[in-house]
């Protein structure tokens, strides 16, 4: 038996060099004999390096290519295979960042790819620590956005050195020379040194799979010159293999077997498996947590290989720690200092979380029903999210979470719903700054976005007229490729909620709109009403055709015949600023009088249906979103209608809800 294992040690490297990797299981016999491979390696062997640019630029498809021509993974057209997530493949965009690793004449390429909205810009800001360097991807088409501003602007403060990436070059409107020098005047705009600004740039075509370092270069090599120029321009890791260990948490991922699991670079030292460890609170410097480090995860291509040494340099996650956060530094016992992190940039905006408490309560496959349930979900969300925040209040047992925008709000509650959560959630409400002179008079600042809007030249009248009645201020108006016109704003943060789904019908979906946090500035007064009233339902039970019929003329509807309704739940939208309740459930008398028209079927005006997002933005302040597995319904957050008349009497001013200092 022990000649057969040492056989098996001897040819096992010939046989996996004879044919190519297959896929493996995690615990697999394959696994644990190919971890021989993914050692120690000197550090001038490494490169790591983040994927950062605008939403649709092409980073996704870049990395795809990436992991398919250095052989590292199999991967099929248009796959899209870093976006494992459910709710990513729904909605065509990268939500959590994401990291890999390709081998490549020699070196090892630890590669992560980060999301391009700027609603999840935090992910971008957390990983930036684990790199030495970025491939900025920029669509030869429409040049730098605002997005691209963004995580270029995270990059330089960290000193890293951008390599640019000039994407879809192949595209009969691209316009590669324009380009070039819009994005010179982006670095000199940021204040890049001499050394940032002198970047290499590829000229690439991540659809078609190929990237060169001339417009008009050999494609037959594929994306090898861009490997080849990450080798050359990204530095390799500065760092201490002698120290002892240290890691800064930058990710954690939940594993079926192992538990929690924590990624980051290392960041001094070598770490095997079985070592003793402890975790520091970056907040106290305390220690959170110790015990042994059980298993060590590595990256190559889109498998997980456990390895038993790893050192500076190397991307990796540690399991055998319950209780560790991210931004922690996680270390061996003799280290005392943690390691400096960089803070994500504060929320702009909030919404209350409370439990279900509508009479349909249960009745829609929901699981987790109850308050502390909620409360649980959302503690976990908070320990490997940092770019939310949550507090508690005791008067109505609600939690205010606090966010980026509107798409990571609307993913989180999203992702909530599928795992079975019932609750309801208030309309977003912007996060306010005060500050307060030396006579002791108070000044309301509040969140100014940079708006950029494409759109067509017969449109662009529309698409002013709506953004001045919000509030905003149009800076330039400019030609974008394709003949159109280039608009930018700046516009109060709750002037935008709501927007994108109008602006989406008023440009026919042919419109792109991004943007970006610019600042604070002094408030700008109210808005200006844009919805009417509402149509609340007074009955329980069954919506019927036959009372449909009669409260359409009344508004709009978003209701059709046998949909489940309650006192209080909002059914429609009424014509006029005011609120009409109205009866949807009443169903005709039955009588012994026969007519000619007795079974006529009744006509009624196709619903139109809200998605999540839009239902957000549209609700008012005393309004909530019913959230369960099944439906999405609106309501008022008062249901008793006595009650209601009663708050409504009672007047308000100017409500700012949340107030910081500045």
């Amino acid at each position: 038996m022990l000649s057969a294992a040492r056989a098996m040690c001897v040819l096992a490297p010939r046989v996996l060099a004879a044919r190519p990797l297959a896929p493996l299981r995690l615990f697999s016999a394959a696994a644990l004999l190919r971890s021989a491979d993914v050692g120690l390696i000197s550090l001038d062997k490494i490169r790591n390096v983040a994927i950062i640019a605008h939403v649709d630029h092409g980073k996704t498809s870049l990395v795809d290519q990436l992991l398919k021509q250095s052989g590292a993974a199999t991967v099929e057209s248009n796959a899209r295979v870093m976006d494992s997530n459910a709710l990513e493949r729904e909605r065509g965009i990268t939500i959590l960042s994401k990291s890999t690793c390709v081998n490549y004449n020699g070196h090892r390429i630890n590669i992560v790819d980060t999301p391009g909205h700027a609603d999840f810009g935090g992910e971008v800001e957390r990983v930036l620590s684990m790199v030495d360097g970025v491939v900025l991807v920029v669509c030869a088409t429409e040049g730098p956005m605002t997005q691209t501003k963004f995580v270029l602007q995270k990059a330089l403060a960290r000193g890293l050195k951008p390599l640019v990436v000039l994407n879809k070059v192949d595209r009969p409107s691209a316009r590669p020379d324009e380009v070039d020098a819009e994005l010179l005047d982006l670095f000199l705009n940021l204040e890049a040194t001499d050394e940032q600004t002198e970047y290499p740039m590829i000229f690439a075509s991540a659809k078609e799979g190929w990237a060169i370092k001339e417009l008009d270069g050999d494609r037959s090599a594929g994306v090898k010159p861009l490997l080849d120029t990450i080798i050359e321009y990204v530095p390799p890791p500065v760092a201490d293999r002698d120290a002892p260990f240290s890691m800064l948490v930058t990710q954690i991922e939940s594993n079926a077997y192992l538990g929690r699991c924590y990624l980051g670079r290392i960041h001094s030292g070598i770490l095997r498996t079985g070592d003793r460890i402890k975790s520091l609170d970056n907040t106290t410097g305390e220690i959170a947590v110790d015990g042994r480090c059980t298993k060590m995860l590595v990256k190559r291509g889109l498998e997980q290989i456990p390895v038993d040494v790893a050192g500076a340099g190397d991307i990796v996650s540690i399991a055998g720690l319950d209780g560790s956060y991210v931004n922690h530094t996680i270390c061996a016992p003799e280290v005392t200092e943690c390691l400096p992190f960089v803070p994500v940039d504060p929320p702009t905006i909030s919404m209350l979380f409370y439990v279900n408490d509508s009479p349909l309560v249960g009745q829609d496959g929901g699981k987790f029903l109850t308050s502390q349930l909620l409360r649980e979900r959302l503690v976990r969300e908070l320990e490997t999210n940092p770019a939310l925040r949550m507090s508690e209040n005791a008067t109505d047992s609600s939690f205010e979470v606090r966010g980026r925008g509107e798409l990571q709000m609307g993913v989180l509650i999203e992702t909530m719903r599928r795992e079975g959560f019932e609750l309801s959630v208030s309309p977003p409400r912007v996060i306010y700054k005060s500050k307060t002179n030396e006579k002791g008079e108070r000044t309301i600042f509040e969140p100014v976005e940079q708006v950029t809007i494409d759109c067509e030249h017969t449109e662009a009248g529309t698409v002013i007229e709506k953004m001045s009645s919000r509030k905003g201020v149009m800076e330039t108006y400019g030609e974008a490729s394709g003949d159109r016109a280039r608009l930018i704003f700046n516009v109060p943060t709750r002037g935008l909620l709501g927007y994108p789904a109008e602006f989406k019908s008023d440009t026919s979906g042919q419109g792109t709109l991004n943007h970006i946090l610019k600042g604070y500035e002094p408030f700008k007064g109210p808005l200006d009403r844009t919805r009417k009233g509402s149509l609340i339902s007074t009955a329980m039970g069954e919506t019927t055709a036959y009372a449909l019929k009669d409260i359409e003329p009344r508004g709009k509807l978003f209701v059709t015949p046998g949909m489940k309704v309650y006192p209080g739940m909002i059914i429609g939208e009424h014509n006029r600023e005011s609120d009409l309740e109205v009866n949807p459930a009443k169903s005709k008398v039955a009588s012994n009088i026969r007519t000619v028209s007795k079974d006529e079927s009744l006509k009624l005006i196709p619903v139109e249906s809200y998605g999540l997002e839009r239902m957000m933005s549209y609700i008012q302040d005393d309004e909530v979103i019913e959230v369960t597995p099944e439906s999405i319904r609106s309501r008022k957050k008062v249901l008793d209608s006595t009650a209601r008349s009663s708050q409504k009497r009672r007047g308000s001013g100017t409500d700012f809800g949340v107030v910081e200092p500045l």
